[in-house]
């Protein structure tokens, strides 16, 4: 390897290449903690024109890539494996152009989500695409994850916010697509072979952004219902009452419960605890709109009780509920976290059905469950009193998933920990397509090998 570091320091700059100990232990795993491993080598390109040299250098002699961004991945798709090199962009960031009137925003791969989302509002506009690692995550890696967040019901994942983007390919080619316009149906559309692709067709290192006008009025509140039926029933009932709902968040109770036990600022919203609770957003309607749709559905039936944001404090301390789940992380030794995806009208049964799977094989689990719902999305954060317990417990879940035919991962990606359990998912003729394209692409396979299929 030390051959290959002072070929590659000739090549890029001092301050681009780490090596030995100088190489920081977050550049080991990703945030699932897993698998932790010293890459060989760390690059850290500041343009595309160094990212391109890099690999180039590194097809010619075969040495496999790892791609990292913010490191807050749950796949392990950004954890190195023995021997390989990591290209990490978080030098290669910034924002290239701002277009207030044509309402995008073009910028490097390796912006934090937050900076995006703060030089949009700055200029009066907004990006929408939002979740809970913003200030950490980095847009290269939402796009390479195709990344949902909690605003996928009006606005899309980030295949919906990409008009266009920049990717170099494996043998240091670039592929410069940084298409503005909203329509444009000359030819492939490339850039969608990348979204998603978790790094191994190509490494994306600028992207252009769609942007939003900002909201003048945005009502919160949090919401008590009795169970899951009536959860499903309220999303389709305030999707018909209000303008545009932007957030639906549902929590079980099982989770709050352990949110308000760990976090010393969290506090149960209601007297007394319900089976479900929804985080709901919406825009476009007045707070006397908001609270007459909200009513009805009190009396109705479905919803047994509401709080209402009458503050930031108050929007801030419900979204603290939601996105407590990184704390209770930061506190557990040993679990499996879950972005499973599948119909709404089968998320109950599925739902009982998994508990039943894991409490058959561990009776000490505790699974907590909580989503987006609305986009067919579920997250659970399930463990025991026995960290080697941790695989067993993907594979009970997973198994479930492929019997009630939904996927694997919603947003996420595969990376490293899901990969055998995307045949559940994918059926054989997708999964040799996929192939195709990655040897097409990437015929040396150096480009993030071993993620999502071996």
């Amino acid at each position: 390897m030390q051959k290959h570091i002072e070929a590659i320091e000739a090549i890029l700059d001092e301050r681009s290449v780490m090596s030995g100990d100088a190489i920081e232990a977050r550049y080991h795993v990703d945030w699932s903690g897993e698998h932790a491993c010293p890459p060989a080598l760390v690059l850290r390109p500041a343009d595309s024109k160094a990212v391109s040299k890099a690999l180039a250098y590194c097809n010619e002699h075969q040495l496999s890539v790892v791609m990292q961004g913010g490191l807050t991945g749950l796949s392990g798709g950004a954890t190195p494996n023995e021997g390989e090199v990591s290209l990490s962009l978080e030098r290669l960031n910034g924002i290239t152009e701002l277009d207030a009137e044509g309402m995008t925003i073009t910028v490097k791969a390796g912006t934090p989500l937050e900076v995006i989302q703060k030089a949009a509002s700055d200029a009066g506009l907004r990006f929408p695409l939002d979740l809970g690692a913003r200030g950490s995550c980095q847009i290269g890696g939402n796009v390479s994850t195709n990344a949902g967040g909690n605003q996928v019901i009006r606005f899309g994942s980030t295949r919906a916010l990409v008009l266009g983007l920049e990717a170099v390919l494996a043998d240091g080619t670039v592929m410069r697509s940084m298409n503005k316009m909203l329509k444009n149906s000359a030819g492939y559309d490339l850039k969608q072979l990348f979204i998603g692709s978790e790094g191994t067709l190509g490494v994306v290192t600028e992207v252009v952004l769609r942007l939003f006008p900002a909201s003048k009025h945005r009502q919160t509140a949090l919401c008590a219902l009795p169970d899951f039926e009536s959860t499903s029933a309220f999303l389709q009932a305030v999707q018909g009452e209000l303008a545009s709902i932007t957030s639906f968040e549902v929590m079980w109770q099982n989770y709050v419960d352990e949110v308000c036990r760990v976090i010393p600022q969290a506090r149960h919203p209601f007297d007394t605890p319900p089976a479900m609770y929804v985080l709901l957003e919406a825009e476009g309607c007045s707070e006397e709109q908001f609270q007459q749709a909200l009513f009805e559905q009190i009396e109705s039936g479905l919803v047994s009780d509401v709080v209402m944001a009458n503050s930031g404090k108050d929007v801030s301390d419900f979204w603290a509920l939601r996105d407590g789940v990184a704390d209770l992380m930061a506190n557990l030794n040993g679990f499996a976290t879950f972005d499973v995806g599948l119909p709404i009208s089968k998320m109950k049964d599925f739902i009982a059905t998994t508990d039943e799977a894991l409490i058959a094989r561990f009776p000490t689990v505790q699974n907590l469950a909580l989503g987006h719902i609305a986009d067919g999305n579920l997250h659970f954060l399930t463990w025991t009193e026995n960290a080697d317990d941790v695989q067993g417990i993907y594979g009970t879940v997973y198994e479930v998933v492929g019997q009630f035919g939904g996927t694997i991962t919603a947003e996420h990606g595969v990376g490293m920990s899901k990969r055998k359990y995307l045949k559940l998912c994918r059926t054989e003729t997708e999964l040799e397509l996929m192939k195709l394209f990655k040897r097409t692409l990437d015929p040396n396979g150096i480009l993030n090998p071993g993620r999502i299929f071996s």
